[in-house]
């Protein structure tokens, strides 16, 4: 029963962390947050708004050895969720990147095994870890090629959760998440979630840039869908030291999924421009997910659509934008 769990959630005021602790407290779990609010990365007091009484929130870094050691105890589950969210961010400071996105799991970690090793950690890594794709839909044995210190020190994670699990045999869950999107998200930059950015440079009847022709394809998942997803593999007691792909499994044309949001929200305009060096450099080819490994083990499947999620989405911030942008 998930209504006696105690629950951390890293990276709580963000959209994922933040939408996961909705559904938790509506099912009277006991739920920690814990966000460092670093800017840009997405943090937002505003997201716990309509349940902030309801739950603990702690303004604390992952990075703290000494806080992390007292927030791990006693929780059943922790959704280590806390990153540093801009891969082409970390092109520009890689320090940064891998002191938060590895060091700061080390931590957790470490934390867990000394303090509290029964406890179940779900870990958030990305679909940018596979590289450039070999094949689509990727499954969970596509090699894992990174192209920046970003998808590099994911990866270098990934590995500390399944070292801890074989050596300490502490039960974890590893995800590799598509691309995200929804309500909740920060609005200010396109470092993290395009699909908001454009929704919001629609909304404000902007342009909007597209690279190339716009016809590499990818793979958005509706953040409410991927929290249920996290919530199903954490609270599964028989499934430890897992690894899933997990995305919405249907392939987006880029070009068709503005297309969608122009058309929703009925502004915007579509630019079609050259790819820059940088991103070039990173463009990893197109993606799908195969999701046939988390459907079968998890019985769970998206039930929002790209068009459903947009218009959710833009109804979300047209109530609330002040507080996002």
């Amino acid at each position: 029963m998930i209504s006696d769990k105690k629950v951390l959630i890293t990276g709580g005021l963000g959209m994922i962390g933040s939408t996961i602790a909705a559904i938790l407290v509506e099912q009277g779990a006991e739920v920690t947050l814990v966000d460092a609010l670093i800017k840009p990365f997405g943090g937002n007091l505003f997201n716990v708004k309509n349940f902030k009484d309801k739950v603990s929130v702690n303004i604390a870094d992952i990075r703290d050895k000494e806080a992390m050691k007292v927030l791990v105890r006693d929780k059943d589950v922790i959704f280590n969720l806390a990153a540093q969210v801009s891969h082409n961010d970390s092109l520009l400071d890689p320090f940064t990147d891998a002191d938060i996105n590895y060091i700061g799991h080390l931590s957790v970690l470490e934390a867990v095994k000394n303090f509290n090793p029964t406890a179940k950690i779900l870990y958030s890594g990305s679909r940018l870890q596979f590289g450039k794709i070999l094949s689509n839909p990727v499954d969970e044995s596509h090699p894992l090629n990174p192209l920046t210190p970003y998808a590099v020190n994911k990866t270098a994670a990934e590995d500390l959760y399944l070292f801890y699990h074989r050596a300490f045999n502490i039960p974890v869950i590893i995800f590799r998440i598509a691309n995200p999107f929804g309500p909740r998200c920060q609005m200010q930059h396109s470092k993290y979630s395009i699909v908001n950015w454009f929704i919001r440079a629609a909304i404000e009847d902007k342009e909007i840039r597209v690279f190339g022709d716009g016809d590499q394809i990818r793979d958005y998942i509706y953040v409410e869908d991927l929290a249920v997803a996290m919530l199903s593999a954490a609270f599964n007691d028989k499934l430890t030291g897992e690894i899933f792909n997990v995305g919405s499994g249907v392939g987006t044309r880029f070009k068709d999924m503005v297309t969608a949001i122009v058309k929703i929200v009925g502004k915007g305009k579509i630019k079609f421009q050259p790819w820059p060096k940088d991103y070039l450099n990173v463009e990893t080819g197109d993606y799908i997910t195969n999701i046939t490994k988390i459907t079968t083990s998890l019985n769970w499947k998206p039930d929002t659509s790209l068009e459903e999620g947009i218009e959710k989405t833009i109804k979300f911030y047209q109530e609330f934008k002040s507080f996002y942008w």
